[in-house]
């Protein structure tokens, strides 16, 4: 991993000599930034493909915007933020919380850097398409890549902001490709399923060619085509009401997120979602049936190697990473993780930063006790003082970080990096964009829209085998009789009751890693699911699910940072020896319920900053619960605004919608 970024940042640097980008809105004639001779030269074509890949890795767009500030606030993953303040402030907390401000000038920096990779992917593929080398299975592999790099930044957009300009040629000397208008998300998306077909026919298997999983691939491409027909046959806010399109308000009565009269939620009509079902089992047949990939037999494994740095290449679980650097790049563990609360670790060294990504209490118990994904997904403790001791946080519901990045996992090289600087540093985790587990889900969402739980695809696996496959992986092999197959027997009674048990199982498999947003938003979820975990909240305190204080137990023979027993841990009551003196206590969720049952929060942070999350979405009362939409801004804004600067530098061309000012 730390070889692949510096050598795109090396070549990418070369290649600059070449040439004389500035930004998206002021790009130089290509003829001046390329000469002739870089696309009849593998070399430069592949030093001109590294120039997109360097791009992924910034701050601005899928080292940190992307994968960590644009895809909260939902029913498993939540900023904190705890009044008023920080829900409506100019920042990531006021973004997660539905209340983006276009003043927020991180957004405008997202839009020019994802433009700025397109703008070198379209030279690569004028480029390619028209070297006298193009047959060259090299140019062939080149080509592929930048027709899914560009598939993917510009998905990302869509989704993020809606309508954007589409923009599928390098800019011109005239200027007049540069400032463009909006295209409507639909024709940007079926012009990305075009591009991704061909580039899925161009591309090797990961492990093929020299190409591993911090490149584009084959089933990158295809799996990636698979999640854009999701998200295009699924809602979203619109600018305008479109004709043979449904909306959300017709859905089904009693929802508590429905569909604004000026903006309204909308997804395509029966015949042309089926049409894009129908083209995602397609895609996903062909990884299942083809690809190398495969789920890694041990959950932890997977994300072990993630923190080691290192690749998967036994099981390819994960389709596609975003190349990182140690001491380079990188917020993963940083930003998001298992917390170090210290300014210095005595063993781990300099302290980092991560409460952006917080997991929910009702999330956290939502899983099955005996479910191995919870441990390795959620964190209700941090790494304190210059110990490094295991202690339960003692937050609000919203404090339990993300276990998946973890600095006690990391590498010896990341050990003594992290000793040696007194500042934040890149750690080098990739940002994984697409796992394994992502493939087979989607599937079994596409088969049972088309033909129900029983039904299969080419690959001839029914959607009920691939949701097993997931979870067996989850439990251990003793309980797969009732944690696998009674429970897979129980939930396909119909595709509605096999539908809520994808959705169950999405969240429980993918917490943290930036799906659940966009996937409750084109399920039209989104305002429903907040919803319910809110309540879910309050009926676990009033039912005393949630212990007022939490037993455990300490192992002497354990490192500080591993000291919690975890398999001593009650976590739904007390012990039946709970008097033995070797029992530990902490203050937990239930703490909130004084003993007339009245909630008992004096400083507003425990339980009443419910009140304050995703506060642009909904208006949710702790005490009463939900009392209705948002009243600041249009119904189900999910979408983000574009940038100040952005709108300025586009000279009238561009305009916020939505309500954004």
């Amino acid at each position: 991993m730390n070889n692949k970024i510096k050598a795109m940042v090396i070549a990418g640097a070369g290649l600059l000599a070449l040439s004389s980008c500035t930004d998206f809105l002021d790009q130089k004639s290509p003829s001046e930034m390329f000469p002739d001779v870089v696309f009849d030269s593998e070399q430069y074509t592949s030093q001109t493909v590294n120039l997109i890949y360097s791009g992924l890795v910034l701050d601005h767009t899928y080292g940190c915007r992307l994968p960590l500030n644009f895809a909260m606030n939902t029913d498993c993953e939540l900023v904190d933020a705890v009044n008023d303040e920080t829900t409506r402030s100019a920042t990531e907390r006021g973004l997660c919380n539905y209340m983006a401000s276009s003043s927020w000038g991180k957004l405008s920096n997202n839009w020019t850097e994802m433009y700025k990779m397109i703008e070198n992917a379209n030279l690569v593929i004028e480029g390619v398409n028209s070297s006298a080398i193009k047959d060259n299975a090299a140019m062939r592999h080149y080509l592929g890549e930048a027709l899914a790099l560009r598939a993917m930044v510009y998905f990302d957009l869509v989704r993020n902001y809606g309508d954007v300009p589409m923009k599928m040629e390098p800019s011109k000397s005239d200027g007049s490709n540069i400032n463009l208008p909006k295209t409507d998300r639909d024709v940007i998306m079926d012009r990305l399923r075009a591009d991704l077909t061909k580039a899925a026919d161009l591309l090797p298997w990961a492990g093929k060619d020299g190409y591993t999983t911090e490149h584009a691939t084959k089933g990158f491409a295809l799996g990636l085509a698979a999640r854009i027909a999701l998200a295009e046959a699924g809602y979203s806010i619109r600018e305008s009401a479109k004709d043979g399109y449904v909306d959300l308000s017709e859905r089904k009565e009693g929802q508590k997120g429905y569909s604004d009269d000026t903006y309204p939620t909308m997804r395509p009509g029966d015949a042309k979602r089926k049409e894009l079902y129908e083209f995602a089992l397609d895609c996903l047949n062909k990884v299942i049936a083809e690809g190398p990939h495969r789920l890694n037999p041990s959950f932890d494994n997977e994300w072990t190697l993630q923190n080691q740095l290192k690749l998967d290449e036994t099981y390819y679980e994960n389709l596609f990473e975003v190349a990182h650097g140690l001491q380079l790049s990188g917020e993963m563990g940083y930003t998001a993780g298992v917390r170090m609360s210290t300014k210095g670790s005595t063993h781990f060294g300099y302290s980092n930063s991560s409460g952006k990504v917080k997991v929910p209490a009702p999330h956290f118990y939502s899983y099955d006790p005996e479910d191995s994904r919870r441990d390795v997904s959620c964190a209700p403790y941090e790494l304190r003082d210059a110990t490094s001791t295991q202690t339960f946080t003692n937050q609000p519901f919203n404090g339990i970080y993300i276990a998946k990045w973890d600095v006690r996992k990391m590498s010896e090289s990341w050990l003594a990096m992290n000793k040696a600087v007194s500042a934040k540093t890149g750690y080098g985790v990739n940002w994984v964009v697409m796992r394994y587990s992502d493939i087979l889900l989607m599937y079994a969402e596409a088969v049972n829209e088309l033909q129900g739980p029983d039904g299969s695809g080419a690959c001839g696996k029914t959607a009920k085998q691939v949701l097993a496959e997931v979870r067996k992986r989850a439990f251990d092999s003793s309980v797969h009789a009732d944690k696998v197959d009674a429970y897979i027997n129980s939930v396909s009674g119909s595709k509605a009751d096999f539908f809520k048990a994808i959705v169950d199982e999405r969240a429980w498999e993918f917490t943290g890693e930036a799906i659940r947003k966009y996937d409750l938003v084109r399920w039209g979820l989104l305002i429903d699911k907040t919803v319910e975990m809110l309540d879910k909240h309050r009926a676990n305190i009033d039912n005393d699910v949630y212990p007022k204080q939490l037993y455990y137990k300490e192992d002497a023979t354990a490192p500080e940072w591993y000291k919690v027993d975890y398999a001593t841990i009650c976590w739904y009551g007390t012990p039946a020896d709970e008097s033995n003196t070797e029992w530990k206590k902490a203050k937990w969720f239930g703490s909130v319920k004084a003993e007339d049952g009245t909630i008992d929060d004096p400083k507003g942070e425990l339980y009443n900053s419910m009140q304050y999350l995703s506060r642009g979405l909904i208006n949710y009362d702790p005490m009463t619960g939900f009392q209705g939409v948002s009243a600041e801004g249009p119904v189900n804004r999910h979408l983000i605004p574009i940038g100040s600067t952005v709108i300025n530098d586009a000279k009238g061309v561009l305009q916020n919608s939505y309500g954004f000012k």
